[in-house]
């Protein structure tokens, strides 16, 4: 009853008559009420934008490529001087000089030996002439066999302690390979693996980076197995050439180390379509010719490629890689209710 036994009217029973009036009235509103720029797709709202709009506000979209990736692992390594190798070429270089001189030498005393040997045969000069100049030949013979000896020590000393590979670039006459170390183009990096692990035999690339960011990794290529082991680690070690503009000797850096045998399917979406959005890396993906829905990136590794993902995301989806940040902003804005309503 609306009234009293003595017929006022009850004014509890007149405010629940307007409350449910004007619920009834607002889901009646919102149900006739086609939402022209907003829907729902994958629990996510959808941006609807017209394709007039999308040219002049220059949104571009690229199709998603299928990719593999590697899994890896991580160690540490050093950015190593090559001074030590600068040291061995200018001592086994030296060496190579003057072997020439004393080779020159050693042929112009056997020439003066044979000289010798003939006047002699023809006496015309004495026996003490003739020894004195077999005595020099062998004084030079000596000489040459002397440096032969060194510059042989050199090449052993340069093999233990840097591997054939970096021995020969050092040793050769040809300066072309160590160019790039002397320049500061390049720098030697000293990469030690644990005990456990072990370097595929066809895996010539890695990635390195001084602060352990992987997204800032730069590619650095084997250069041959360390015949000498670093102590700090029981493992084998490896020498690798990086990129010298990141990375300067002395630095230790980070190695991330692909693994052949696990390789996963997915997509490698484009570092310029990620924005991130409380913590959580989101892009936008074209779901019509004017919709496009944000979509979380929830599994991924980070590469100096992109963000690389195995699940969530479809080759030849298209992604928005210019104007993401535009289609979150118009999203959040259209969140905000109107003063009106």
């Amino acid at each position: 009853m609306l009234f009293s036994h003595d017929g006022s009217f009850r004014l509890t029973h007149v405010l629940l008559i307007l409350v449910v009036l004007t619920t009834t009235a607002v889901f009646a509103d919102d149900d006739d009420k086609q939402p022209d720029t907003a829907g729902e797709v994958n629990a996510q709202p959808a941006i609807v934008i017209d394709e007039k709009t999308q040219r002049t506000v220059g949104l571009q979209t690229t199709p998603l490529q299928s990719s593999q990736f590697h899994t890896e692992f991580a160690v540490t390594g050093k950015a190593i001087t090559v001074q030590p190798l600068l040291a061995l070429r200018n001592r086994y270089l030296a060496l190579a000089n003057e072997h020439n001189q004393l080779l020159a030498k050693l042929k112009q005393a056997e020439q003066n030996k044979q000289r010798q040997q003939d006047l002699y045969r023809h006496g015309v000069t004495s026996m003490r002439n003739l020894q004195e100049q077999q005595l020099q030949w062998q004084t030079d013979k000596a000489q040459v066999d002397a440096n032969t000896f060194q510059s042989k020590a050199i090449i052993d000393e340069a093999r233990l302690a840097w591997g054939t590979k970096l021995a020969a670039w050092t040793l050769s006459t040809d300066a072309n390979r160590l160019a790039g170390f002397l320049s500061g183009q390049d720098v030697l990096l000293q990469i030690s693996l644990p005990a456990d692990r072990h370097l595929s035999h066809d895996m010539n690339v890695i990635y390195v980076e001084s602060s352990g960011h992987r997204d800032k990794a730069s590619k650095a290529r084997l250069i041959s197995e360390a015949p000498q082991t670093d102590t700090a680690l029981p493992g084998q070690s490896y020498f690798f050439q990086g990129q010298g503009r990141f990375i300067k000797p002395g630095m230790r850096v980070v190695a991330w180390i692909p693994e052949k045998k696990q390789v996963l399917p997915g997509v490698m979406i484009p570092k310029s379509a990620v924005i991130w959005l409380l913590d959580q890396v989101v892009v936008y993906v074209k779901t019509g010719k004017d919709k496009f829905n944000r979509r979380i990136v929830t599994d991924y590794t980070v590469s100096p490629e992109g963000y690389f993902t195995a699940m969530g995301f479809e080759a030849d989806e298209e992604i928005v890689t210019t104007g993401a940040q535009m289609l979150l902003s118009e999203e959040q804005r259209r969140q905000i209710p109107d003063e009106d309503d």
